[in-house]
């Protein structure tokens, strides 16, 4: 992959919501033809309708329909745990983490025959946004039209409510192309506007699992977490891509295993011109956390790890 692969979904995005506003203006009683992007035809919503009708059981209370239809999803074969009926109903069970760009709530997708947990991550709305150094990671990136991007250089209103768009849109193609790669990321399962829907890492309880700065490894384990990391880090510089923001914070680990997460922000180490800066700093940040708690500098050596993912990149 190279110079701007990994953003094409952002401006197909945009193209994709232009091509919406365009259609809603066609008669109501027109049929729209079913897309990728999960558009229904009147038939279909008649469907869901009645099915919706006939769940008496389900509470509405605090509770909302799917919007697996209206939504762009993940890639397949979907998994088997995931509930994509459209008469299931999403239920908010509470918060699982604040922070500066987002909130992530514990959601539970269900039907009267099954369920499965996701995890929603919610940017925040434009009075409460702070990205902070956005511009560096924005280098690089390119938007189709000169309005969007004069709007996002001057940080109109609607330029940061763009900026919200493009980390969400840029996260969940970031996680639907190394989900296929094999890469250790929760799978995303749909994104609608600022909103994404993703794989729950954590027990049926609804407990989430440990961020890497939140465990005590003893020995073994650490040098095995420490493998899975580095195995992790080459599959995203064979991909041209570094995290971005990497810390112990933005690792979990579930049954033993190490997993990415939080990549709004993740870069093209070609494209942008600071890419390899970023690399350094994301290898550094790790580097000095599995030091700090014992890993040997002979194995956890940073200028090494971060020679080797430059070669693998490419670079070198």
């Amino acid at each position: 992959m190279r110079e701007h692969d990994l953003y094409l979904d952002y401006e197909a995005a945009f193209d994709d919501t232009d091509t919406k506003q365009r259609k809603s203006r066609r008669s109501r009683n027109e049929e729209t033809e079913p897309t990728r992007r999960g558009r229904m035809t009147e038939q279909e919503k008649a469907r869901v309708a009645r099915a919706r009708e006939d769940a008496d059981d389900v509470e509405p209370d605090g509770d909302r329909w799917s919007t697996w239809g209206d939504s762009e999803h993940g890639p397949k074969p979907y998994p088997n745990w995931l509930v994509t009926e459209l008469a299931a109903t999403d239920r908010e069970l509470g918060i699982v983490k604040t922070g500066k760009e987002a909130d992530v709530f514990l959601l539970e997708r269900g039907t009267p025959d099954r369920s499965c947990l996701l995890a929603a991550k919610r940017y925040r709305s434009n009075d409460h946004r702070m990205f902070h150094r956005d511009a560096g990671y924005l280098e690089g990136r390119r938007m189709k039209e000169s309005r969007m991007t004069r709007a996002i250089a001057n940080r109109t209103a609607f330029g940061r409510n763009l900026i919200a768009e493009q980390w969400a849109v840029a996260e969940f193609a970031a996680l639907g192309r190394l989900w296929q790669l094999g890469a250790p990321v929760p799978y995303p399962v749909q994104r609608s506007g600022t909103e994404l829907l993703l794989e729950f890492i954590g027990d049926n309880e609804g407990t989430a699992a440990p961020r890497l700065a939140q465990t005590r490894p003893d020995e073994d384990e650490l040098l095995d977490l420490w493998r899975q990391l580095v195995a992790a880090l080459m599959m995203l510089a064979e991909a041209g891509l570094t995290h971005g923001d990497l810390s112990a914070y933005n690792l979990m680990v579930h049954d033993g295993r190490l997993i990415l997460i939080d990549l709004p922000q993740i870069v093209d180490i070609v494209a942008n011109p600071r890419g390899v800066e970023f690399l350094h700093r994301d290898v550094q940040n790790v580097a000095g956390w599995f030091a700090a708690r014992g890993l040997p500098p002979e194995i956890g050596d940073p200028a090494a790890l971060t020679e080797t993912l430059l070669e693998v990149a490419g670079l070198n």
